[in-house]
């Protein structure tokens, strides 16, 4: 196995932006950061063009890539696709997102990522069911008619779902979702996260309390901040063990709401990044189909013919510049947004988001303008 010095470009850890610094790769594993001029014998040296050298991305929310979605393909060739379309952007790890569908794809898109993780599919971690259990009232672009209560044979489906895979994140309404039901599904080892919902903020403090510990696309498809009624985005931004997703495209959230929640957020819970992806990344298709409804691509904006926005056409380094570039986010935030924040909800995490030492590091080169990545 080769072993490899990478200099010349800033490192993020995962915790830190360090600079002057030399990356160590003994063939795909860590072997150490150390000062730039004290590179031990036996290594190559790889000088690279200022940017940034940091962990491969982690994304809790895809629903497609490479021409291909998800809620389509819900096989093991599919979640290939996807999941190197997505590699190719710089993200190393992702949770397929199933929307909105019937109990028999739901059925199906656990077994497709069960069957993938168990024959090493690279980039796969788990899964993402983004409903039914929503509201019909913040649908978005799900389908309404396959919106629906949760019945306790959805629940045992969910339960079994986090005895077989190493994550599942569920995103579930309270108007559909019990507390109970949340408590067991989190006892269960369920990611549960809010979304899609017209709550009230007693109501989201209810679900959080019960073991929802996340918010699905902070301030999309959800009952807003208001002066007597907080809503589910006050709910999560006051609320110190809840994180939340963000889809920084500045189409979904506007770059001064952005600003605002990142300063109003209160710890120990994180705003993280997200990009909704739809099979758009990875791809030069500029319409597809989404539960029988055509989805139009135009200027970066992904919207049903009536204009509702339906996903994102987004890849984390457009993200990242978004945040610093528009937003005023610091760097080492930034990158921390992409890569060590969402890795930490998962419920196994393997290293994912930061070096460590002995670890495959699935490193990644982005450049100063935070427009190109390129994988070591």
């Amino acid at each position: 196995m080769s072993k490899r010095a990478f200099t010349g470009a800033d490192i993020f850890d995962g915790s830190n932006l360090l600079s002057g610094k030399a990356l160590l790769l003994d063939g795909d594993e860590l072997a150490g950061i150390v000062a730039g001029d004290a590179i031990p014998g036996g290594y190559d040296e790889h000088r690279l063009e200022d940017g940034t050298i940091l962990p491969g991305f982690v994304d809790l929310q895809v629903n497609g890539g490479g021409g291909v979605m998800f809620n389509d393909e819900t096989t093991v060739d599919g979640l290939i696709t996807i999941a190197k379309a997505h590699a190719r952007t710089g993200t190393h790890a992702i949770l397929p997102t199933l929307i909105t569908d019937t109990p028999k794809r739901t059925r199906s898109a656990v077994e497709a990522v069960a069957q993938a993780i168990a024959t090493g599919v690279p980039g796969i971690v788990g899964i993402h069911l983004e409903g039914p259990h929503l509201s019909v009232a913040r649908k978005g672009a799900h389908d309404a008619a396959l919106i629906r209560k949760m019945e306790p044979q959805d629940e045992a489906l969910l339960i079994e779902a986090a005895e077989r895979l190493p994550n599942v994140m569920a995103t579930v309404a309270p108007e559909n979702v019990s507390p109970d039901q949340v408590k067991r599904l989190a006892q269960a080892g369920v990611i549960v996260s809010l979304g899609h919902t017209d709550c009230s903020m007693a109501q989201a403090q209810e679900a959080f309390d019960a073991g929802a510990r996340c918010v699905t696309h902070l301030f999309n498809a959800m009952s807003q901040l208001g002066n007597r009624e907080p809503g589910l985005v006050g709910a999560a931004l006051a609320t110190p063990g809840i994180s939340a997703g963000l889809i920084a495209d500045d189409i979904h959230v506007h770059a001064a709401s952005m600003k605002l929640a990142l300063a109003a957020k209160t710890g120990p819970g994180a705003i993280f990044l997200v990009t909704d992806a739809m099979s758009t990344v990875g791809s030069d298709i500029t319409s597809f189909e989404l539960n029988g409804r055509r989805v139009l691509r135009k200027d970066g904006r992904l919207t049903l013919e009536d204009g509702t926005l339906a996903g994102a056409d987004l890849e984390f380094a457009r993200a990242i510049s978004v945040l610093i570039d528009r937003v005023g986010v610091p760097r080492a935030r930034a990158y921390a947004m992409a890569t060590s924040v969402p890795a930490g909800l998962l419920t196994s995490r393997h290293g994912l988001g930061s070096f460590t030492m002995g670890a495959t590091a699935n490193a990644i080169w982005m450049d100063s303008a935070h427009d190109k990545v390129a994988l070591l």
